[in-house]
């Protein structure tokens, strides 16, 4: 006990009962404290399920955190408090009990993200790939701004040129973690257009974001979805929210995407050159390019993302499901990092500041006016008018499952990768709930002293129509006959 006491593991106001206990019943405590992860919820089901299956009836939640005075002074007054009686009723408050290295922490503490135990990451110098786009903020600023120092990491974030080589990259391992569009998990995990790879998406990086940009030969030419028939039009990547998206706009204003214009993928960086080559006719790519297709006179905005669909989902903080086994506690440092930076950069004081730390070249290589323009959503749109626009951009990373459900709609809509075939009726929340950490977020959430929603799914609102998560076939059949195909 002397040697757990110098070791930080207990307090000394356990002595009494631990000396009540036996070596037996004290390796289940250890056990039960080490497979939660310190986390009580989670110690509070394994009890519960231990309890119902009928074994470790005698465990209970040795942990001497400030509430745990109360059990104490139970037991020593109370005489018909039995022996067992306690066991259960410290079992049963297994939520309220901590052990001192992972104990209640003060709401201001709690508020600010308290690092986690520096000794418990399995590796901390971390190579993180990103596209240098705005949706990457989180994972960008985490570096410069000092977030993954914070939870004891060192981290490189590395500059990748297309989706593709994100996608390769950490096929092949050679990356750690990965900044990916949100379709990215899914497709890869399903072997849609490639090989299957199990990846997990552990956070939403950011809402919104994105535009549809027409190059400025066409101003005065494109007012609606039906004036794109005949476009050339680029993408980042097939499996983004930005091919789906497009796809849905063009396809409410009687456009077939697959075969009134051509969708072609360009990565970003390369998306401003062919505009003003005439390689595209338009492009629904991430900011800051549509942004500074307008610094260039290259394009106008035509539309923001936001008006088909306010707070969607674009890209996404992940990484593969053995790297994650393999490294439980650095993954949970590294999510903890993107979440404490989200919620940074969703307060509009704090982005100028953030676009004064990205936007030089190690990150987005942009002029920080660009960058400004888009995270602070007071832009020109390139036809002469200035617009204010808060929400342009928005970082909120709770991963809801029913992103995910509309997704594979659209992949299994358009047949994109040979979803149709591999994505059934039955298959919607099983694949969500497998890849999209929804429930591994809250509980991060609520460690950080935050609010995360209670419920995994929730019925989207878009311009055209209303998606509930559990219909989704029938959302696809709603749609093909409103379209025509």
């Amino acid at each position: 006990m002397d040697d757990f006491h110098r070791m930080g593991l207990i307090r000394r106001e356990a002595y009494p009962i631990a000396e009540m206990i036996s070596q037996a019943e004290l390796r289940e405590v250890l056990f039960y404290r080490h497979a939660s992860q310190g986390n009580p919820e989670k110690e509070q089901l394994l009890r519960a399920l231990a309890r119902e299956a009928g074994g470790l009836d005698q465990a209970f939640a040795a942990a001497f955190g400030p509430q745990a005075g109360r059990f104490f002074s139970r037991v020593s007054t109370s005489s018909p408090f039995g022996r067992r009686t306690f066991m259960k009723g410290l079992a049963a408050g297994a939520a309220l009990v901590t052990l001192a290295n992972c104990g209640v922490r003060d709401d201001k503490e709690t508020a600010g993200g308290a690092p986690i135990d520096a000794s418990s990451i399995e590796k901390k110098d971390l190579k993180v790939g990103f596209i240098p786009i705005t949706c990457a903020t989180p994972i960008i600023m985490s570096e410069p701004l000092g977030f993954y120092t914070k939870q004891g990491l060192n981290v490189k974030v590395v500059k990748m040129p297309s989706w593709g080589a994100v996608r390769d990259s950490a096929i092949a391992g050679e990356l750690d973690a990965y900044h990916m569009l949100a379709p990215m998990p899914i497709a890869m995990t399903l072997g849609l257009g490639s090989s299957p790879f199990s990846v997990k998406l552990a956070s939403i990086e950011n809402i919104n974001g994105q535009a549809i940009t027409v190059a400025k030969r066409h101003a005065g030419k494109v007012k609606e979805a039906k004036d794109f028939k005949g476009f050339v039009i680029g993408v980042p990547f097939p499996f983004s929210m930005h091919n789906l998206l497009l796809r849905y706009y063009l396809a409410n204003g009687g456009i077939n995407p697959d075969t009134d214009v051509q969708i072609r993928p360009v990565p970003p960086p390369d998306s401003i050159a062919q505009l003003i080559a005439g390689d595209l006719d338009a492009m629904l790519m991430p900011d800051p390019f549509n942004q500074r297709a307008v610094y260039e006179d290259a394009g106008f905005i035509h539309l923001l993302t936001k008006d088909l669909w306010d707070g969607h989902p674009c890209c996404a903080f992940a990484a593969g499901e053995t790297w994650i086994k393999d490294h439980p506690q650095t993954f949970r440092a590294l999510n903890k990092s993107i979440i404490e930076a989200a919620n940074y950069a969703s307060k509009a004081d704090n982005r100028k500041e953030i676009a004064s730390a990205i936007s030089g070249r190690a990150f987005l290589n942009q002029p920080p006016e660009v960058v400004e323009a888009v995270l602070t959503g007071k832009f020109e749109n390139g036809l002469g008018q200035t617009l204010d626009v808060p929400d342009r951009i928005d970082f909120k990373p709770y991963p809801w499952q029913s992103f995910s459900n509309w997704i594979q709609s659209q992949l299994v809509r358009w047949d994109l990768g040979k979803a149709a075939a591999m994505i059934k009726a039955g298959d919607f929340d099983r694949n969500s709930a497998s890849i999209f950490l929804t429930t591994d977020a809250q509980e991060l959430e609520k460690s950080m002293g935050l609010n995360p929603p209670t419920e995994t799914t929730r019925t989207e609102k878009l311009a055209f129509d209303t998606f509930d998560p559990q219909r989704p076939m029938e959302y696809i059949e709603e749609q093909r006959k409103r379209d025509g195909f």
